[in-house]
């Protein structure tokens, strides 16, 4: 799919809506983890889960950046119709990722238990926390596969396969937790198998594809050798977002040291909530990948005077969705607290309903961000980006700070909005600057 021709409205949301599929099937799967751990394993393993999850977003938001990143020149290279260049490219893409995610496993699996202690994880629920995401860890190299390999896709103008492949993923991802958390008893280090064993499946797969259907790749011919100008030109704008993700993570893990020091309802309440909130934010994240492979696909075409009108459409889809998911959460916030936790009277259920509440109405922030900062992306401004990540480390450090002192659960429910709303603002203010250099248009 080329997306420098055609209405952006429409380029935009074919393109985004099997991202917004996808990753609400990956979202959904994550969720059956967290209802099948809250029904069958207790609060107490729900909230070993969820104080793991800002040190596995530390690593996962390298990732994702990383390879977001490595996307972006991919799909430079394609909107130019640089096909060597696409193929050195994408052969030297897959060298650094190879390297980089077994060097990431290894440090990591050494470093669990210090960097869960550093985040002053309650004792009791320590030795679970560590065995789940020891096994997340340990599975960064098909974590990586999968995103590096949809990345690719999505470069050459194909969203399509990735979501199907996800898909099938997410069924097995289910399966596969039904199997090990209930009749095998295999407990969180169940639910994490499950998570690391789907995600090699789908990684696979869009490997396969892309190799043998997607119509970009020449057979037959010599792997061309790895690179020291391809390399450093995927890093210079894969490695910044990869850092600006990891950043923003720091915030998230200063504030779940914040949501510790609270106690384990308020650990366990935060995860509830945290996960149905993803479920209904993760599809905006999807809009801004499409924007950042348009904006990318564009500019390698020197189409500069599309992103503008495609800035607009994608705010329009953005603030659509934004009320949408406010309305549904609204309605059924209290039902989907009970679906994860079996209740919804207790202290856990009040606090989980208490932080959907107050954090929904407030997700057009999120929703900005994911389409300023994907377009800075897209423009091979990977640098610029980061300091938005600094903007999210500082309001949730802030937000997690301030909750600890306080001892305030509603701080804790605002802290990601303010993080959002630092770094939208940013990026809204770098758009505007580089826009409004171009000779083609201003902003």
């Amino acid at each position: 799919m080329e997306l420098t021709q055609g209405h952006p409205l429409k380029q935009l949301f074919f393109f985004a809506l099997p991202l917004v599929f996808g990753t609400v099937f990956q979202q959904l799967y994550s969720f059956v983890d967290t209802v099948l751990v809250g029904r069958f394993l207790g609060t107490d393993a729900l909230g070993a889960v969820g104080v793991t999850y800002s040190l596995h977003f530390l690593i996962m938001g390298f990732v994702q950046g990383l390879c977001v990143g490595f996307g972006i020149v991919l799909a430079q290279g394609f909107g130019a119709k640089d096909q060597e260049g696409l193929q050195r490219f994408f052969w030297n893409g897959a060298y650094l990722c190879a390297g980089i995610s077994f060097l990431l496993a290894a440090v990591t699996i050494l470093l669990t238990k210090p960097l869960l202690r550093l985040i002053q994880t309650p004792e009791e629920l320590l030795p679970l926390a560590a065995a789940y995401v020891q096994i997340l860890f340990l599975g960064l190299p098909a974590t990586v596969l999968y995103n590096y390999s949809a990345n690719a896709l999505r470069a050459v103008g194909d969203s399509q396969r990735p979501f199907y492949f996800l898909l099938l993923s997410s069924i097995v991802n289910i399966a596969l937790d039904c199997l090990f958390i209930v009749p095998l008893h295999g407990g969180v280090a169940g639910a994490a198998w499950a998570t690391v064993l789907s995600q090699l499946l789908s990684g696979v797969l869009n490997s396969l594809w892309y190799f043998f259907r997607a119509g970009v790749m020449e057979r037959g011919g010599p792997r061309p050798a790895p690179s020291l100008a391809c390399m450093g030109r995927l890093c210079a704008v894969g490695l910044p977002m990869g850092l600006e993700y990891s950043v923003s993570a720091i915030g998230a893990v200063v504030m779940q040291g914040g949501i510790n020091t609270l106690g384990k309802t308020a650990v366990a309440a935060q995860t509830a909530g945290e996960k149905i909130r993803q479920m209904f934010t993760l599809p905006m994240e999807s809009v801004g990948m499409a924007m950042a492979t348009y904006t990318g696909q564009n500019c390698g075409a020197g189409r500069m005077d599309r992103i503008r009108a495609g800035i607009r459409w994608g705010l329009l889809l953005q603030y659509v969705y934004c009320g949408a998911a406010w309305l549904m959460i609204f309605l059924l916030k209290a039902p989907l607290t009970t679906l994860v936790l079996g209740e919804s009277v207790s202290p856990v259920a009040q606090g989980a309903i208490q932080y959907l509440t107050l954090i929904s109405p407030l997700f057009f922030i999120h929703g900005s961000l994911m389409i300023f900062r994907n377009t800075l992306q897209g423009l091979g401004k990977s640098l610029l980006a980061v300091i938005s990540g600094i903007g999210e480390l500082v309001g949730r450090s802030l937000g997690g700070l301030a909750a600890a002192q306080l001892a305030s659960f509603a701080l804790i429910c605002l802290t990601n909005p303010l993080a959002w709303g630092l770094g939208a603002v940013y990026c809204l203010g770098m758009t505007c600057w580089i826009l409004n250099k171009s000779k083609e248009f201003s902003i």
